[in-house]
């Protein structure tokens, strides 16, 4: 351990301090490895300590003492990210948020809750409160926290009523502490908001919380089969447009995956057909039925969500791509935009032609006001080099890509240079410590996207022991 971190314990003996080697490397990674590139590069990452705060006024005594000594610090929430946003790139100490998970404030309507509670507590308090829930969660809902699905996600299970986290009314308010000789408060609403979301607390950690509430519901999976993917995507997309169904899920899932990889409920899926995993409310069930026939679907499981033992939300979005990853190593996977109106189409265009190379898992969603879909597609990995070609051809086509290969938080999604969480980092962050290595712009004032970063990103002389390395 460097002896600027050291003095950062020895400064605050008092807090939670982790050291154990295996322990800190444990809590130094994130899903990471879904990416055989990031998995490449980042293998080796590790913090030097971990250090959990139990309130923010020993939140503020971590970040004082670690600007003092120049020590950098990375936040983590449940470590269920998957472009590497948790990982210490630079060493360091890593801040596990796990003990500010208090839900602060109910009504109907809205909640301000801690940034380290768990989503699935979250929403289990609510319930019993007020009577509502999140209105979107990631598929990870079990183990991931509030601030880590805010400042590493973008939308998920509920973007196909609500859209996306940074829709307008999707986040009320951030309560977040910069990382100054004086460390301050701020709390950042309306416009101001997008200055740390989805900014991998690269420029601020975010401490609090307040979010809207959706009514909460009896929810219900439904497993329907179609002969074709178009067949279930033309589903979807009809449930999608239904506004007389209350729904919070319509993923699909192209054969063989359901049939190869779904344990729960695969086996009852007819080989070569594709299915469409739903959440619907329990009182529009007969409006769906009726949509399934119109389609010609073939129901395959129903349940109630919170009954089932594998869930729904538990097989999509990239919780579709662990289900593979579990018994086929040789998988990654792509992000992707199709857009509307055409959306459609263009699944079909790309599914003819890459063939069972890269198989099409969407998931329908609202998206600036329409609907359209979101691509999740499973690839057959074989070199960068080729997942690179598959990328370019996805643009090329009229598909943009949010590159999950990629750390860097320019080139997960945006692919430019947001400039007002830029400004906020030089305000909040003026040593750069928060997070080092994620924000290109900050590291590389010229910056391009594409443009390739410095092995020095990545590599560090604090690695973990060879034999902690998977």
């Amino acid at each position: 351990m460097t002896g600027t971190v050291t003095a950062v314990m020895n400064a605050l003996p008092g807090l939670d301090w982790t050291t154990d080697p295996a322990l800190v490397r444990q809590k130094s990674r994130d899903f990471f490895w879904y990416s055989p590139v990031l998995k490449r590069q980042l293998n080796r990452v590790t913090g030097e300590a971990v250090v959990a705060p139990r309130d923010e006024a020993e939140l503020r005594a971590i970040l004082a003492a670690a600007y003092a000594h120049d020590v950098p610090v990375t936040p983590r929430g449940g470590g269920t990210g998957n472009y590497g946003q948790a990982m210490p790139l630079r060493g360091g100490i890593v801040l596990d948020l796990l003990g500010l998970n208090r839900v602060l404030h109910a009504e109907p309507g809205m909640v301000r809750a801690e940034a380290g509670i768990r989503l699935i507590d979250l929403d289990a308090q609510t319930r019993r409160a007020v009577g509502g829930e999140l209105r979107i969660h990631p598929s990870t809902l079990r183990t991931a926290t509030l601030g880590g699905f805010i400042a590493g996600g973008s939308g998920g299970v509920g973007s196909i009523t609500w859209g996306g986290l940074r829709a307008p009314g999707n986040i009320l308010g951030l309560r977040v502490m910069t990382m100054e000789a004086e460390p301050r408060v701020l709390e950042l609403r309306g416009p101001e908001i997008q200055q740390a979301n989805h900014a991998y607390g690269t420029n601020g950690i975010i401490t609090a919380l307040e979010m809207p509430l959706a009514p909460a519901h009896e929810w219900i999976d439904v497993v329907v089969a179609f002969p074709t993917l178009s067949a279930a995507c033309r589903f979807g997309d009809a449930l999608a447009r239904r506004d007389d169904i209350t729904k919070k899920l319509a993923c699909i899932v192209p054969a063989p995956l359901p049939q190869d990889r779904f344990r729960y409920w695969g086996a009852k899926v007819p080989a070569g057909m594709a299915v469409a995993c739903l959440m619907v409310a329990a009182p529009d069930l007969a409006r769906l039925d009726a949509l399934v026939a119109d389609h010609a679907g073939q129901e395959i499981h129903r349940e109630r969500t919170e009954d089932a033992a594998v869930p729904c939300y538990e097989h999509s979005w990239n919780h579709t791509t662990l289900q593979v990853l579990k018994t086929d190593k040789s998988i990654t996977y792509l992000q992707s935009l199709f857009p509307a109106p055409d959306h459609l189409s263009l699944i079909e265009q790309l599914e003819k032609r890459f063939g069972d190379e890269v198989l099409f898992h969407v998931e329908l969603v609202r998206f600036a006001g329409q609907v359209c879909a979101i691509g999740l597609q499973i690839v057959r990995f074989t070199t960068e080099e080729r997942l690179d070609e598959i990328m370019r051809m996805h643009e090329e086509a009229g598909s943009p890509i949010f590159n999950p290969h990629t750390f860097l938080l320019e080139e997960g999604g945006m692919k430019l240079v947001d400039q007002a969480q830029l400004d906020f980092k030089r305000q909040a962050d003026p040593k750069g410590l928060l997070n080092p290595g994620k924000m290109a712009a900050w590291d590389d004032p010229e910056w391009k996207p594409g443009a390739v970063p410095p092995l020095e990103l990545y590599e560090t002389d604090r690695e973990a022991p060879p034999e902690l390395l998977d």
